[in-house]
């Protein structure tokens, strides 16, 4: 998870102006389902935990303040519960997040933290308000005008080894030929210069890096986006202590309200111009 998170603050950092043909953020919520609000006037305070290093969902922008797509939803859900005046988001470090929950040095962690079945048994969770999904990258010249992944067939697919996407690929897809490659960066070096048409790996980066000047324009994704719970998790979603279920509640109704009212659109188009759908 802490690679994944430098991994993600160096495609953010070198990503350029993104063009804009966003996708609005898949609905993870039934239009039809009513969630309580709970009575939170015993709430005294609601103090949000998250980091710094994980763009664009966590970050210290240019003028110094904490930003970022989780930042701006934690506000969201605060004003939606109508408790403004008593939330709080504090930023620490990755290590710190579960110890300073569990201490009570916060009431909930926004920072992407992956759900597990261990961590399920510690802490609560709310609904998933994001899915990151697995795509194809294709360079453009090698790939001879693909356009879904049907077209690279008897063509090099890049992956990385050992990781949840070369699994994932292998299992989806397995009448293409898979490329092995060491790390990521040498996956991407070989897919610019042409030595594979086409690569598969985490869909929030590469649209950044096709968007961005490392990739002196090359590239494109692919139409089509890849989820799976087995290989990718559950999503992103809002971590509290176990015992408070009406803090999980509450949260999850604000999710709902933000979600059918478009504002979680909103704040997805803000951070992902580009869309990663």
């Amino acid at each position: 998870m802490k690679i994944h998170r430098l991994l993600a603050l160096c495609v953010y950092l070198m990503a350029g102006s993104l063009a804009a043909q966003p996708k609005d953020l898949p609905n993870l919520f039934d239009a039809r389902e009513r969630i309580a609000k709970p009575d939170l006037t015993g709430l005294a305070r609601l103090r949000f935990l998250t980091t710094v290093d994980f763009p664009p969902f966590n970050f210290i922008d240019q003028s110094g303040k904490l930003s970022g797509f989780h930042v701006d939803l934690v506000r969201e859900i605060c004003r939606e519960l109508d408790i403004e005046s008593k939330c709080q988001i504090q930023a620490i470090t990755y290590a710190e997040l579960l110890p300073a929950l569990e201490e009570g040095q916060g009431e909930a962690v926004a920072a992407g933290i992956a759900v597990s079945p261990e961590l399920r048994q510690r802490f609560g969770f709310s609904r998933p308000f994001m899915r990151l999904p697995a795509r194809f990258a294709v360079n453009t010249k090698a790939a001879g005008g693909v356009s879904d992944p049907s077209g690279l067939k008897g063509k090099a697919v890049g992956v990385v080894s050992g990781t949840t996407h070369e699994v994932m690929f292998r299992a989806f897809f397995p009448k293409l030929e898979a490329r092995i490659f060491p790390d990521r960066d040498a996956m991407l070096a070989a897919l610019q210069k042409g030595e594979v048409a086409a690569v598969f790996s985490d869909g929030m980066q590469l649209s950044f890096w096709v968007s961005g000047g490392a990739a002196s324009g090359c590239c494109a994704l692919v139409e089509g986006a890849y989820f799976s719970q087995r290989f990718l998790g559950e999503g992103l979603t809002i971590m509290n202590r176990k015992a408070e279920p009406a803090l999980t509640q509450a949260i999850d109704h604000a999710l709902l309200a933000l979600s059918r009212s478009g504002r979680l659109d909103e704040i997805y188009l803000r951070y992902f111009p580009n869309g990663i759908y």
